[in-house]
């Protein structure tokens, strides 16, 4: 296959800092060259592990686009996304409204700030089977792509099954597997609905990543870039299932583990010639979840870095 050249551009989802200001989140990219950054648009109040708010989307203003839209510009920085991942099919009624509700006001903020993806979960009742999931996912879904759609928005799906929220077991999202992608994609084909792409979660899940990026190509709208080291070993211990008994923290698997890139099992180069191949010329977003640099945000920083120095290698040669 002839590979064309392709610019891929660098960035960073923002919600692994614990304390920083936009400012300080964005001065920091400038500084460590990414070419763009990918911003946490949670609600202020909530309990979600790995999130924050860059902007408050429930009371955005002419005002916050200016401000944004000025200190990302000063920086020379691009907004890559905007991202709000949450369970959209919660079986609480009143929290699933309050959910699907702030994902149109995030899509909202993206069209007016002219930022062409949205980053989200569908989620799952665990009440219900999956057919019965994808059912409540055609009431819903649909309308919020043809939102997307009018404000000129990419709606992305992030393959991750959000073990955390598993009941002690298995799969709490419904977007996680190439089957339920393409259940998913026969309920919406709409050209601006596809995936957010991350490897780091089909590789423990026993997901061919690179055969599934040439599958969905046409669906790869976007990347993150996470890694996730694998122990065999332990696997045969503790089964696909995980680590069940004596957890020492609600990330405590057994055999996997999440990783900046470079740090864990997925092959990256691989990777990178499986972009250039299937022509993608998007964002690659770093998602930094490796409790090996989390003990504080100047840790942070140093796993951003490190991941950022280790794609450079590979993806601007």
């Amino acid at each position: 296959t002839k590979l064309r050249r392709i610019n891929m551009k660098l960035s960073y989802l923002t919600a692994c800092f614990n304390n920083l200001s936009l400012e300080e989140k964005v001065k920091f990219a400038a500084e460590q060259k990414f070419d763009a950054i990918e911003l946490s648009c949670w609600p202020v109040a909530n309990d979600r592990d790995y999130s924050s708010t860059d902007i408050d989307v429930s009371k955005f203003d002419s005002k916050a686009k200016e401000d944004i839209l000025k200190l990302t510009g000063e920086n020379n920085i691009e907004i890559a996304s905007l991202a709000y991942y949450d369970n959209c099919l919660h079986p609480d009624t009143s929290i699933r409204e309050n959910n699907v509700k702030h994902l149109y006001n995030v899509i909202e903020t993206a069209g007016k700030l002219g930022v062409k993806f949205v980053g989200a979960f569908a989620g799952r009742n665990l009440d219900l089977s999956f057919e019965e999931n994808f059912t409540e996912f055609e009431k819903i879904f649909p309308n919020i792509v043809k939102y997307a759609a009018d404000r000129n928005v990419n709606l992305l799906i992030e393959n991750c099954s959000m073990p955390g929220w598993h009941r002690e077991g298995w799969g709490a999202t419904i977007s996680y597997s190439p089957e339920l992608w393409d259940r998913m994609f026969e309920i919406i084909p709409d050209e601006n609905f596809g995936l957010n792409f991350d490897p780091s979660h089909l590789i423990w899940l026993g997901v061919d990543y690179i055969k599934a990026l040439i599958d969905y190509k046409e669906r790869v709208l976007y990347f993150h870039a996470k890694d996730t080291k694998i122990f065999e070993e332990k696997r045969s211990y503790y089964s696909i299932f995980g680590k069940q008994l004596d957890r020492e923290n609600e990330w405590d698997y057994g055999w996997w583990q999440h990783k900046i890139p470079g740090k864990g099992s997925v092959d990256w180069q691989k990777i990178y010639q499986t972009l250039r191949e299937i022509g993608y010329d998007g964002y690659v977003s770093i998602e930094h979840e490796d409790l090996n640099y989390s003990e504080n945000d100047e840790a942070i920083k140093l796993g951003l870095m490190k991941g950022k120095a280790f794609l450079d290698s590979i993806f601007k040669k």
